[in-house]
Formats: C-alpha cells, sequence, structure tokens
C-alpha cells in the first residue's frame, strides 16, 4: 500500500502549466492595470485569468453585462486591445506544504530568486516558476495508524520543516472519515501520504501540497480570547502599550521616525514561532536591505539563522501596484496556514498605505465615485477584512484530546501624508485594531527611539492579569505611576514654556527630573546596541521599580527639607543612567544590589546635619 500511495499523483499544478482551459476573450480596452475584456462567458468575481499573449495574471474584480473587468497584478505596457484573455474558472490560490520558510516571494508567490534565474536582475512580464520545490523529498512521520478515525484538522504526521520547527500535516477541511492507508517514508509534495475514507465511502487523497484561495479565511473551530501578551523585548511597547497574542497593532509614523526598524527589532525579537514579513509597497532599496540582512540574522531563540521561521513576500513601489493587494493576502493566509498548526505566527505589513494607495488607483481607473481623500468607499472593509483575520484560535481538529491553539498576530505599518493621523488609511486602521503605537517626528529628531509617542499611543488590550501573574503582582500599578508622572511633566512643561522654570517649586522639579529618567533611562532603547536592543520583561521590571524607588525617596528627602539639587547629585543617579546597559544575564543581581545603593544613598543623605543643606528660601528645614 505505501508503494501505491507513493506513486499516486494529484491533478497538475495548473499554475505551473500556464492554466487549465477555461473560457476566452479578447481585450477590448486597456487603463493601466485595469483591462477590459469581453467573451469570458460564465466567469465569477475574483477568478483568475491569463491576460495577452504574454499570459499575464490578473484577476476579475467586475462582471457588468458582457464585459469583464480585470486587474492586472503585472506590467500592462505594450499590452493591445484584441489580445486574447483566458479565464483560469478558480480564484487566485497560494500554496501551502513544507519548504514556504526561508523563502522570498514576490505578491503573487513566485519565488523571486529562481524568476531571477530565469530572466536576470530585472523581472520579465509572465513569468512562472513553482511556489514549492517539486523535487525535494521530505521525510514524513505518520501520528496515526491504519483504521484510525479522523476529523477535518486532525494532525496525520509530521515533516522536519527547519531544525527549530516541525510541519504538522493536516486534514484538510472538509475531510473525515477512517484512514485506509497512511504512508512513512521520504515523498515530494505531490505525493499522497495518506488516504481517508469518508461516510459515503469516497476515498479521500491527502498530500503535502495544499491550494487555498487568498481571499477566503480559513476556517476554525472557536476563536479564543487574547489573554497573553506578544513580548517584544522592546521597553515601551511591553510595559504601556502591549499588544496580544491574535491580536492587532498599527505603527503610523512620517518618514525618518523609525517604523521599518521597529518592524525588523519585532521580527528577530518577539516571541512568535514563525515570522511573514510583507514589503508592501515599500521603497526598493529598504526593502533590499532586509533582504540582505535578513538571512545573516541569527535567531536569538534557537541560535540558528533566523530565516529558518521567517518568510518574506518583497513587494516594492516599483512593482506593479495591483499586486500589492495580492501581497497582503497572500501573507495572511500562509499565516493562518501555520496558525492552524498551533503555532504563534507574526505578520509585518509595511506598509499598508503603500495598499490603500494601490486601491485608490484602481478605483480611478474603474471610474468609481471617490470617498474620502479620493480613496474608495470600501477602504474601510478592506482593512477590516484584513484585520479580522488575526485572532487567537483553537484550529479545526484541535478540540479534545488534541488541543491546540495557534495565533496570527498583525502589526501594520502606516505612512500617513505628512505625519496626519487624521488621513482615511490611519483613522480606519484605529478602528479595528487594538493597539495604536504613533510615532513621533519630535522625538526622533531628537534621536529618541523607538519614537513612541506615549501621550498618543494607547492600547485596547486588558492584559494586567497575565503581568500580575507572571511579572510582578504590583505591575500595573508601577506602570500606572510612571505613566502618570510622564504625563504631569507634559503638563508642568507647558507652564514652563509659558511662565519660566522659577515659578516651579521642587516637589514639581523632581517631578520633571524622574519623569525624564523614565524617558531617556528606561523607554529610550537603542536597536543597534549588543545589549539594549532587546530588553525582557525579567530586567524592564526591576529597572523601572529602582525609578519609582528614587522618586519615593526624592519625595521623602524634599519632605526633610533637603535642596533637589542635593538629591540629584547623588552618584546613584548616574548608576541608574547605565542600568540598561548591563548585559541580561547579570541585570537581575545588579538591579536588586541597585534597590540596596538607593537605600543607602538616600539613609546618608537624610543623616546629615542639619547645617550640611541650607533649605530652600521660605521653608524650614524639618528634623
Amino acid at each position: 500500500m505505501i508503494d501505491t500511495l507513493q506513486k499516486a499523483r494529484p491533478a497538475v499544478d495548473r499554475r505551473k502549466d500556464g492554466g487549465r482551459p477555461g473560457s476566452r476573450g479578447r481585450i477590448v480596452r486597456v487603463a493601466g492595470p485595469v483591462v477590459a475584456a469581453v467573451g469570458l462567458a460564465g466567469s465569477r468575481l475574483y477568478d483568475v485569468v491569463r491576460v495577452g499573449e504574454a499570459g499575464l495574471v490578473g484577476e476579475i474584480i467586475r462582471l457588468s453585462h458582457a464585459v469583464t473587468t480585470i486587474q492586472v497584478y503585472e506590467e500592462t505596457t505594450g499590452l493591445q486591445v484584441g489580445e486574447p484573455v483566458v479565464s483560469e474558472e478558480a480564484p487566485l490560490v497560494v500554496e501551502l506544504a513544507p519548504g514556504l520558510l526561508g523563502r522570498v516571494y514576490d505578491g503573487l508567490q513566485r519565488p523571486l530568486n529562481l524568476l531571477a534565474q530565469q530572466s536576470g536582475a530585472f523581472l520579465q512580464r509572465g513569468g512562472h516558476s513553482p511556489a514549492i520545490d517539486r523535487e525535494r523529498r521530505w521525510p514524513f512521520t505518520p501520528a496515526v495508524s491504519t483504521g484510525d478515525e479522523v476529523r477535518a484538522g486532525a494532525v496525520l504526521g509530521y515533516v522536519p520543516e527547519s531544525e527549530t520547527l516541525a510541519h504538522q500535516v493536516l486534514v484538510p477541511p472538509g475531510v473525515s472519515g477512517r484512514v485506509a492507508a497512511i504512508a512513512a517514508a521520504e515523498v515530494t509534495v505531490d505525493e499522497v501520504v495518506a488516504e481517508i475514507e469518508g461516510a459515503d465511502g469516497a476515498l479521500h487523497k491527502v498530500t503535502l501540497r495544499r491550494e487555498w484561495p487568498v481571499r477566503q479565511p480559513r476556517p476554525v473551530a472557536e476563536k479564543a480570547p487574547p489573554t497573553q501578551p506578544l513580548l517584544t523585548g522592546q521597553r515601551t511597547i511591553d510595559t504601556f502599550f502591549p499588544v496580544a497574542r491574535g491580536g492587532a497593532a498599527i505603527i503610523p509614523g512620517g518618514f525618518g521616525t523609525g517604523k521599518t526598524v521597529i518592524q525588523q527589532s519585532l521580527a528577530r525579537w518577539a516571541n512568535a514561532d514563525v515570522v511573514v514579513y510583507i514589503g508592501c509597497g515599500e521603497r526598493g532599496n529598504e526593502m533590499a536591505d532586509v533582504l540582505a540582512e535578513f538571512p545573516h540574522l541569527e535567531d536569538p531563540r534557537y541560535g540558528r539563522p533566523l530565516m529558518e521561521r521567517t518568510m518574506l513576500i518583497a513587494n516594492t513601489s516599483n512593482m506593479p501596484v495591483a499586486a500589492r493587494e495580492a501581497s497582503v493576502y497572500t501573507g495572511i493566509t500562509i499565516a493562518e496556514f501555520y496558525r492552524d498548526m498551533g503555532h504563534d505566527v507574526l505578520l509585518l505589513a509595511d506598509s499598508t498605505s503603500r495598499w490603500g494607495e494601490a486601491l485608490r488607483e484602481i478605483s480611478g481607473r474603474l471610474e468609481e465615485m471617490p470617498g474620502e481623500e479620493g480613496y474608495p468607499a470600501y477602504l474601510a472593509s478592506r482593512l477590516s477584512e484584513f484585520y479580522e483575520r488575526a485572532g487567537r484560535v483553537v484550529p479545526l481538529g484541535g478540540a479534545g484530546d488534541d488541543a491546540r491553539t495557534g495565533s496570527v498576530t498583525i502589526v501594520g505599518a502606516v505612512s500617513p501624508p505628512g505625519a496626519d493621523f487624521s488621513e482615511p488609511v490611519t483613522q480606519n486602521s484605529m478602528r479595528v485594531a487594538g493597539t495604536f503605537w504613533a510615532l513621533d517626528y519630535d522625538l526622533s529628531r531628537r534621536r529618541h527611539f523607538p519614537a513612541i509617542n506615549w501621550l498618543q499611543s494607547y492600547t485596547l488590550y486588558k492584559l494586567q492579569p497575565w503581568y500580575r501573574e507572571h511579572v510582578a503582582p504590583e505591575w500595573p500599578q508601577m506602570v500606572e505611576r510612571a505613566m502618570a508622572l510622564l504625563q504631569e511633566e507634559e503638563e508642568l512643561l507647558e507652564i514652563v514654556q509659558l511662565v519660566g522654570p522659577d515659578t516651579l517649586g521642587d516637589e514639581q522639579k523632581a517631578v520633571l527630573a524622574v519623569a525624564r529618567m523614565v524617558r531617556e533611562d528606561f523607554l529610550q532603547q537603542n536597536a543597534y546596541h549588543p545589549v539594549d536592543r532587546f530588553c525582557p520583561l525579567e530586567k524592564a521590571h526591576p529597572m523601572l521599580r529602582a525609578i519609582l524607588l528614587f522618586y519615593e525617596k526624592t519625595q521623602a528627602a524634599l519632605a526633610a527639607g533637603f535642596a533637589l539639587e542635593a538629591v540629584l547629585a547623588q552618584p546613584i543617579t548616574r548608576t541608574i543612567a547605565r542600568m540598561k546597559e548591563w548585559p541580561i544575564e547579570e541585570a537581575p543581581a545588579r538591579l536588586d544590589a541597585l534597590r540596596d545603593e538607593i537605600d543607602n544613598s538616600f539613609a546618608a543623605l537624610l543623616e546629615e546635619a542639619p547645617g550640611a543643606e541650607a533649605p530652600p528660601a521660605g521653608r524650614e528645614k524639618r528634623p
């Protein structure tokens, strides 16, 4: 039976062989990436078509009487009226199989390295290459036996996709029954590894390779509540504005505020099993830097290359504009595929503004009624459909003894023109995302990175119970006190700008001093520093505790009549400024010792003779 399974083959891959026969038509109009055709009888919305003699990939986006409107995902220069159009009579799909991780694709899931081998540095139109290696053999280890009853989503077996991640081969959605045969051998992605006999007697053949429509969310058993944070190693995010596993966050900011650096830091340090990075309409030089850097990054979790659990989709600003939409859906579908295996997936989209601009251009070509700032009226619904595919779920077949959960966390960068957060893409994204990291031009000019504005940003995820249990019971109160200091600092700075600093008392100046500590010694973090680029909560918690302890002791010293200058002149302030550079393995012990140093330093200050420090004018020194 095993030999029979290995020899059996599924249907021929339609994308590799130019598409199966379908209805044929001809071009009657070309307007940039939008093409009108007639003669495509029986076509449906979102069916894939091949346009022109070159066989350009397109998708049907409108049906009106005899005219079919198509958006073409490749450059249409030179396309002529009268050239043929062939429908594949199937929607745009992605291939899902072992071998996705470590690859670099374009928005249509075509491997860029293979396309470069075919056409050189400049990609040719109509180029096609299989997304998955058809010749590589994978060792398949079954997890069930012949005669077992399985349901949709159940684990049939495992394939070692990388040194750090086991690829689970699942029963396809809509299939259940008795395992009629199962193979334990090295197979290609197109060889049958299992046969499942349904209740009606039909035999379903299962291979390692699947296809799934990109616009259709993959089914799940149920959605689970977001109760755990996605830890990123960035103190500003993990402390004040955490995003939940299975949640959605947006990073709006103008040019030069650090969106790409933050996303690259998240890709490297976040506690996710799989990372899907989508370069959607970004500048080619930035994407080139990503493609050059990622293969050389080391995964801090396993000590292996980071690309072993990362997949990149490159769709730069000089690529066809319509393909930006395809790249976003391709990325989220692949993310859901690994989510269904029980993995935590982080999807980074850089940036959704370029996707919105593509929708605006296509809408203009279609002569649709424009909405706000020229964007189509359906911009909000498209963004909602995308972000709502995030979530922490119980996959199909994940209940009962095989209980497992998986998640997709979406972090979308937004590039509002002129850093105007009132523009449509930012506003519509804020309505569906639970976390908002607002990047600030002023902070970036002052070289404060990450330039997340703590007064404009927010999170809607209620994760305090997790922090109380896994970090410290007092953690939420510490965060509230630190944020209150930052808010009070902003109010005091407005007073200083109006009437000058001399009107402030020592207590208010102490607030400014300690708030500056929070900003510079805690929130500010260097993404390129060998130590400070990553900070776990085990280090962040005692760091913040030390700063708040210093503030408590400062208040006590001021109440005792000491001048603020004497308090801030203590050597302990310089030690606090250097604590973020302490190596992670040494930090817990040194930070515990720092608390004792703060106590001893202030105890020595308070024991000084009454005349050692002159009290401020108009105030008696208390004993």
